[in-house]
């Protein structure tokens, strides 16, 4: 028997409703940006550790502005600190979402081809009776082995 791990039937409405769901997310967070991977890879980031470091000097700096020159950018860095912590729960919910969306489409991928190989192996068995040879022989490819040439001995 083949496994099922999920059985899910999508209609065309809840397409819809999903897709326009995200555009209005889309709509609430206009400011979000986009980084290339060199930009995302020069920038410091911010761990759990370098967080609760960053949290207690805006709040040290903040009741001490006296020893703050205007060119810090404080202001900026508590609002970036608040838009972060209104921002996260959103993020959470859709990490969650794609996690389950990811599993899902992996299990999904998984039913379909725990039957497919199981179809195959009955093509190669009983297809040959059923005038299937040709089917059998254009799915085969699936299988096929490529040949790796032998890299020369090192001197």
């Amino acid at each position: 028997m083949s496994q099922n791990l999920v059985s899910l039937d999508i209609t065309d409405a809840q397409v819809t409703a999903a897709l326009d769901a995200l555009t209005a997310l889309e709509n609430a967070l206009t400011g979000l940006i986009s980084l290339d991977n060199d930009e995302r890879r020069r920038l410091s980031k911010m761990g759990p550790k370098s967080e609760f470091f960053c949290r207690q000097t805006l709040n040290v700096l903040g009741q001490n502005p006296q020893i703050i020159p205007p060119s810090l950018g404080l202001a900026d860095a508590q609002a970036d600190l608040v838009a972060l912590d209104r921002l996260r729960p959103v993020l959470d919910r859709l990490q969650r979402i794609a996690e389950r969306g990811a599993d899902t489409e992996t299990a999904l991928g998984s039913d379909i081809m725990d039957v497919a190989r199981e179809g195959y192996g009955l093509l190669q068995v009983s297809g040959s009776h059923q005038g299937l040879d040709a089917a059998r022989r254009e799915l085969s490819s699936r299988w096929a082995k490529t040949r790796r040439t032998p890299e020369p001995p090192s001197a």
